[in-house]
């Protein structure tokens, strides 16, 4: 079962969870996964909250603790979603110690409806990681133009941070310019820059998504042609970009203060085309150094029929390049493309966190003590 899996780790992807839920920490499934299919870390977003907090009955105690004291639900919502990650934390503790720090991260977002607010997001972060209070947690910030200077700053603080919500390769160039401003922040201020970690949430299917309904709406042979390239080019071009970054002179001088390279993440690799493998996502795109953070079908696929070949994005770079070419002649606009992720993205997490808090007033309400 595990065997790609095991090849997939050795090909130096690191392979995380996308997905928590206080079920998932009390049943001993986390536990589960870390000891047999390779699981060495955790991402968390408002939609994989919402969906485990309004399903079952795991956080009722908690709930009805919270509602005894009349805390507003904000605060609930604060108080559930650090503790799991908090709880995760601790299950993922002795991957982190193993790896110095590299994995058994847990990582959790601060709200999204602050995405456009780098004041409030810095804010956000720091209080989230007080919360949260493990060495192991990383916090995440959208890569929104708000969000680029967020990132430097809560970096230069020496919080480890996860950059969610990257859909294009020039906002990526900006995400790993703020993480090393950041560096060099901390670096001034005396920190310890070999305790700062930080990874870049580079979204995958998503873009296929987007350009394939583009290339039906055309419907020629060469659009067709097309369909399910858009996403690896997309990713295989960020991996380019990342190994020139950090092979710069800039990156020489932090790397003599024992600062950690900032990892592309391939996010969103659940395939959402059912005319497409269902490990497509995973098979073309190992590289060392990467984070493949995948929901459990998609880890279960993996690991039943995942092709591990070997490094499938180096020596593809003109490849790729040409695809997103022929794309653009096909009339398809890349900077388009990526905005509208991004906006839809942002939004879809707005959208589950203000379904989250009216799950989550709902059952403070239906576990509020009665009066007398």
């Amino acid at each position: 079962m595990t065997d790609a899996l095991k090849r997939l780790s050795e090909e130096g992807v690191a392979i995380w969870l996308d997905d928590l839920s206080r079920k998932r920490i009390t049943s001993g499934n986390l536990a589960e996964l870390i000891d047999q299919q390779h699981v060495v870390g955790v991402t968390t977003n408002p939609s994989i909250f919402q969906k485990a907090i309004s399903q079952g009955d795991g956080y009722d105690q908690q709930l009805s603790d919270l509602a005894a004291r009349r805390v507003t639900v904000e605060e609930a919502i604060r108080m559930i979603t650090t503790a799991d990650v908090r709880d995760a934390a601790d299950i993922l503790r002795p991957v982190f110690d193993a790896t110095d720090g590299q994995d058994g991260r847990v990582s959790i977002e601060v709200d999204p409806r602050l995405a456009h607010d780098t004041k409030a997001t810095v804010a956000e972060a720091k209080q989230l990681a007080w919360l949260v209070d493990r060495p192991n947690a990383l916090i995440k910030i959208p890569a929104t133009q708000a969000g680029i200077p967020a990132i430097t700053e809560v970096i230069g603080l020496g919080i480890s941070v996860n950059v969610t919500l990257i859909f294009s390769l020039e906002r990526y160039r900006l995400v790993m310019d703020a993480y090393l401003a950041g560096l060099e922040k901390a670096k001034e201020r005396g920190l310890d820059l070999s305790k700062i970690h930080s990874v870049a949430s580079f979204f995958v299917s998503r873009v296929d998504t987007e350009y394939d309904k583009r290339l039906d709406a055309l419907g020629t042979d060469e659009a067709k042609a097309l369909r399910g390239k858009a996403a690896l080019a997309n990713a295989r071009l960020a991996y380019e970009a990342y190994e020139e970054v950090f092979s710069s002179d800039r990156w020489a001088a932090l790397d003599r203060a024992q600062a950690n390279k900032q990892r592309p993440l391939w996010a969103s690799t659940g395939v959402k085309d059912p005319a497409y493998k269902d490990t497509l996502y995973v098979d073309e795109l190992v590289a060392p150094n990467t984070v493949n953070t995948m929901p459990e079908a998609t880890l279960e696929a993996t690991g039943e029929r995942g092709e591990i070949t070997g490094n499938t994005i180096a020596g593809r770079y003109d490849e790729a390049r040409a695809d997103l070419e022929a794309l653009a002649r096909l009339g398809i606009s890349y900077d388009e493309v990526v905005q509208q992720l991004e906006d839809e993205g942002v939004q879809k997490f707005e959208d589950s966190w203000t379904d989250l808090l009216k799950s989550t007033e709902a059952e403070l309400k239906r576990l509020a003590p009665t009066e007398g």
